[in-house]
């Protein structure tokens, strides 16, 4: 079942990649064109509608990880296991790119390209978690060694993302309060909503869409692996 609906996913992998261009095309000419300069910040406001989606879809990056891990354990599909890679390999570059867009946004509006806010801080211990990952995969040589180790790895390092999900309540910070405070109390005007919808809509559909490719590749590497065991042991006898 689980190989399955991957197979149907990789089929529908154009008309993903076409979407999620579609989707970041209107994000941008709404966030840019219709959307008004906000009242206080003026037009660096505008670099939320990018910073915002990027920070949701590398948690979602980690939470795919985090559940293709456990299912691997489970299981011990290969996969589950490919998928959990390749949401992190994936998922590191949103995380960069939203700790840099947050860095370009800070500078002008907290006068600093970096402070050691709590958000920022558990954001930046979620980048390094997965860089701790795809260094582990690299230098582990076994690879049922590598695939349980690494998903040992991301369990553990789940434990951060309610940290991010709560600082802001937790601590008193710099950063920003969330905007959606459960059912009808949105702080954010209507326009910047849309905005950030379709940036996000367009950022989870490019991820899914890069995932898929990239999960496509570790198959095709582990299928070359696998072929160029049996040559070797075939020569040996």
């Amino acid at each position: 079942m689980f190989n399955q609906l991957f197979k149907l996913a990789q089929r529908l992998a154009p008309l993903i990649g076409l979407a999620a261009w579609l989707l970041l095309a209107a994000g941008l000419y709404w966030s840019l064109v219709k959307a008004p300069a906000d009242y206080y910040q003026g037009e660096v406001a505008r670099l939320m509608n990018l910073h915002v989606p990027l920070a949701k879809t590398s948690l979602l990056a980690y939470s795919v990880a985090f559940i293709a891990s456990i299912v691997y354990l489970w299981k011990r599909a290969p996969l589950a296991d490919q998928i959990a890679h390749a949401a992190m390999a994936v998922g590191i570059v949103f995380t960069a790119c939203t700790l840099m867009s947050g860095s370009i946004w800070g500078k002008p509006t907290w006068n600093a390209w970096w402070t050691w806010d709590a958000r920022l801080v558990s954001f930046a211990v979620m980048f390094l978690m997965m860089a701790g990952y795809l260094m582990l995969r690299t230098y582990v040589e076994d690879p049922e060694r590598q695939a349980r180790f690494a998903a040992v790895l991301a369990l553990v390092g789940f434990i951060d993302l309610p940290v991010i999900h709560l600082s802001v309540r937790w601590w008193r910070t710099l950063h920003q309060p969330a905007s959606f405070k459960g059912a009808g109390k949105i702080a954010i005007a209507p326009e910047m909503l849309t905005s950030l919808a379709l940036m996000a809509a367009g950022m989870m559909t490019l991820f899914v869409y890069l995932t898929l490719l990239y999960t496509r590749r570790l198959q095709l590497q582990a299928q070359l692996e696998q072929k160029q065991r049996q040559q070797l042991m075939e020569f040996a006898q």
